[in-house]
């Protein structure tokens, strides 16, 4: 990137998108960005400020000079960007190809687990994930928004994204009408799990559920020991880890939006068994991906 090569946004107006654009121009030195629409309808625009941005269409044309495409769209036009046969390299945060950046969540768990296994030999471990609305794009947000104000006020739900009731709930499935089950995300949270672990390390047993939240990861973590719950040693092996490690007041996921890294807190041994131990983990999910996507170039370069 010290030749300030030309990077391309596919779906440059989306949450992720967004996220991404930010982190590339916080790199010193930044590459050139520019933003492209991931919409089957061409030219598109966006607000940024008092201005309005127009985003090309993905075309071979708007993308040929581009050395590196982040797909940030949607999992069909990630699609139709590998369908044009680019030189570019492609990293697709949706999910749809095999260049896929990991789950944020996958990302977050992996590092944990890494770092605890440096205090002692897991034998087994499990996670519960909170997923945000934003995980579900800019349409998410907005979905838990309305249904936010109309629960308060008495009015009929949207439910074009989730199928169900998702303020003020806690869910392990959406509906059968929505666009992408949480099933499915699940599930290939779970693949890029084990691909990341590759085998150095027990795989967790793992649930995934949608919290009524806007924005940012929640993860409980229960690790089981071959030993006593090396609690001390793990809380310094996270923080030379470069985990943000809070001993004093465990970290809340409204507190870490647009930050990066990891933070951890509330570490503590299991009541029931001495040789496991509790943790909490929180992350800015568009941060983390956004972070991985930008590394998963700067290492291929």
């Amino acid at each position: 990137m010290a030749d300030r090569l030309l990077t391309a946004i596919v779906g440059g107006d989306t949450l992720l998108g967004q996220e991404l654009k930010e982190v590339l121009e916080s790199r010193k030195p930044s590459p050139r960005v520019i933003l492209v629409s991931a919409s089957e309808e061409g030219t598109s625009f966006m607000a940024e400020g008092d201005e309005a941005v127009v985003l090309p269409p993905m075309t071979r044309e708007n993308l040929e000079d581009a050395k590196a495409v982040f797909l940030a769209g949607s999992q069909a036009s990630s699609r139709r960007a590998k369908a044009l046969g680019l030189t570019a390299k492609l990293v697709d945060l949706t999910g749809a190809l095999d260049s896929s950046v990991p789950h944020p969540a996958a990302t977050a768990i992996f590092r944990f687990l890494l770092a605890a296994a440096q205090a002692g030999k897991i034998d087994r471990s499990l996670a519960h994930v909170y997923e945000p609305a934003s995980e579900r794009g800019k349409r998410g947000i907005e979905e838990l928004q309305q249904q936010t104000i109309a629960v308060l006020n008495f009015q009929k739900l949207k439910t074009d994204v989730f199928d169900t009731q998702a303020a003020f709930n806690m869910l392990a499935a959406y509906g059968e009408e929505a666009e992408e089950g949480l099933d499915v995300v699940e599930a290939r949270l779970i693949s890029h799990l084990e691909t990341l672990l590759g085998g150095r390390i027990p795989m967790p047993s793992l649930r995934l559920v949608q919290a009524p939240v806007f924005h940012g990861y929640s993860i409980s973590v229960w690790i089981r020991f071959a030993h006593a719950a090396p609690v001390e040693a793990l809380t310094g092996f996270l923080s030379s880890s470069g985990f943000d490690v809070r001993a004093e007041e465990p970290p809340a996921n409204a507190g870490i939006a647009g930050e990066s890294g990891i933070s951890v807190g509330a570490i503590s041994v299991d009541r029931q068994d001495p040789n496991a131990c509790w943790a909490w983990l929180v992350a800015d999910n568009l941060r983390l991906a956004a972070e991985s996507a930008v590394a998963r170039i700067e290492d291929l370069a």
